[in-house]
């Protein structure tokens, strides 16, 4: 299986990035525990604590993390503007619509970290290599995404449309994305 992951690399980060997922032969209800590196250093690994990738443990962390920018549309605000029956100032209505979504964008993206730490590289990968790129791409899964992100088959053009999805993305996902922006 790391082969085939591994052979989907893009060039430039062939020999760069490197898959681990070692397997406990005695231990077949464990699920495996997953390391991607980037030039030698663990980038993803739920339980070290040294990891240089910031891990969220509260809704609030999310919500004032400044790297997440959550853009508002105008029927956002105009809901809020129903649901308070045009009784709020138009400045405040701004406010309301973006913590409402901050609120809902921090919860997915706690549940996505919590199936991270729970899932298994293995089931993970396989859906990786049975699904069409652009799936893995859209996904919530955080690990289906970095898979995704350095495949080949992910051209520039389309690393670089992804801009405004990106900023909504969990840490880990945006470290691959900036990786790949730089090569």
């Amino acid at each position: 299986m790391k082969q085939q992951l591994e052979g989907f690399f893009c060039p430039a980060l062939n020999g760069r990035v490197e898959y681990r997922a070692p397997g406990y032969r005695y231990l077949p209800d464990k699920s495996g525990i997953c390391y991607i590196s980037v030039d030698k250093k663990n980038v993803l690994n739920m339980s070290d604590k040294t990891n240089s990738i910031r891990w969220y443990q509260t809704e609030l962390e999310i919500k004032n993390d400044p790297d997440i920018q959550i853009p508002i549309s105008s029927d956002e605000i105009e809901a809020v503007r129903q649901a308070t029956k045009g009784q709020v100032p138009e400045d405040r209505l701004i406010v309301m619509a973006r913590s409402r979504k901050s609120t809902e964008h921090a919860k997915e993206l706690l549940a996505a970290q919590a199936s991270l730490s729970k899932s298994n590289f293995i089931v993970v990968a396989n859906k990786f290599l049975t699904t069409p790129i652009e799936e893995s791409m859209e996904s919530e899964e955080i690990l289906l995404n970095v898979l995704a992100l350095v495949d080949r088959r992910v051209g520039k053009k389309w690393i670089l449309s992804m801009s405004e999805k990106m900023r909504l993305k969990h840490p880990v996902v945006r470290y691959f994305y900036e990786l790949r922006c730089k090569l």
